[in-house]
């Protein structure tokens, strides 16, 4: 191994577990409508699923990049197989998290977590594999930009995949616990949805930007937890 290739390699698998955050968080929060019981394993296959289907997309790499090309116009718009995809993931990140979020709100927890339970394990695998191809695309586009070799693409997509299957349970246990955080994960996927709207309609957003809104928020929210569960501590002593 060469050691462009290596540093590629290295480069490669710390952003694609970055950019497989917020797929993590997701398939958590769709995980949590199965059964108790089954929810470990619908992690486990949406993030399996999700590995699969990068290294399809990888394999059919030239077929994604003839995907620029104009299909047709509307209103003075041009769009390309590449914009509806990122036009259809970007709608279907925004429906299914503001509708997660307004069940949220809406419903006390105990109908809710009911309401979710009824779910069926086929759709809740349904609904993982849209999700997965929505951000593979992302990822598969960030591997083409940063790696010339096909297998330095997904051997990073293959380890950065492992290290997802081992940070998926605690931060499952982690966002299922704390229903702020839930909130916050699910307004950070209307902000991916929002940008995937942009991108389609050849707006960049800097990813940089988005990222560092959310870590941001993301510690704040820390902060809040912190100070609530001391002085839950202090009220208990007294």
């Amino acid at each position: 191994m060469s050691q462009d290739a290596l540093i590629s390699l290295l480069a490669l698998t710390l952003l694609e577990v970055v950019l497989g955050i917020d797929n993590i968080v997701f398939i958590s929060i769709l995980s949590g409508k199965v059964k108790d019981e089954r929810q470990q394993a619908a992690r486990q296959m949406g993030l399996i699923m999700g590995m699969l289907i990068r290294i399809l997309m990888l394999l059919g790499l030239q077929w994604i990049q003839t995907q620029d090309h104009p299909l047709f116009s509307v209103w003075g718009f041009s769009f390309s197989g590449k914009q509806l995809m990122l036009l259809a993931g970007g709608l279907f990140l925004l429906y299914q998290s503001v509708h997660e979020i307004h069940l949220k709100l809406s419903q006390p927890e105990e109908r809710e977590q009911t309401r979710s339970r009824a779910e069926g394990w086929t759709a809740v695998l349904l609904q993982m594999a849209l999700l997965n191809i929505v951000f593979s695309l992302d990822s598969v586009i960030t591997a083409v930009g940063m790696a010339k070799e096909l297998w330095v693409m997904i051997v990073a997509v293959v380890i950065s995949m492992g290290v997802m299957l081992l940070a998926a349970e605690p931060i499952a246990r982690f966002v299922q616990a704390n229903v702020s955080v839930k909130i916050l994960a699910l307004s950070f996927l209307v902000l991916i949805g929002v940008s995937l709207l942009a991108e389609a309609f050849e707006q960049h957003l800097d990813k940089g930007y988005i990222y560092f809104a959310m870590a941001f928020a993301f510690s704040i929210e820390l902060i809040n937890l912190r100070l609530d569960r001391k002085k839950a501590d202090q009220s208990s002593s007294k």
